[in-house]
């Protein structure tokens, strides 16, 4: 399934600045980048909640904000890329 997560951290103290950190590392290590505080996740189920339970164990929920979307399948009709992202493709080798 592919997931969208989206996430707004609150950067006014030092503590702000690490959580905002801690929360990209979480994405990175399960999606990319497409934007600032975006990413997509082509993940499991089981994956998916372990990506939830990390997220919630990062933020501040008094302060923070974390929205996850999951687009149903055919992602193809439900996602429409403009512009000049490259995005990775999850479905091709990863070495060439």
């Amino acid at each position: 399934m592919l997931i969208i997560v989206t996430y707004d951290v609150s950067t006014e103290t030092a503590a702000g600045r690490k959580r905002l950190r801690r929360v990209a590392k979480v994405c990175e290590s399960t999606g990319q980048r497409v934007q600032k505080s975006v990413f997509e996740c082509r993940v499991n189920l089981m994956q998916y909640e372990d990506l939830v339970r990390r997220l919630l164990a990062e933020i501040d929920e008094k302060e923070d904000n974390l929205r996850l979307y999951r687009l149903t399948e055919p992602v193809e009709l439900h996602v429409k890329e403009y512009g000049n992202f490259q995005a990775i493709d999850f479905e091709a080798p990863l070495v060439i």
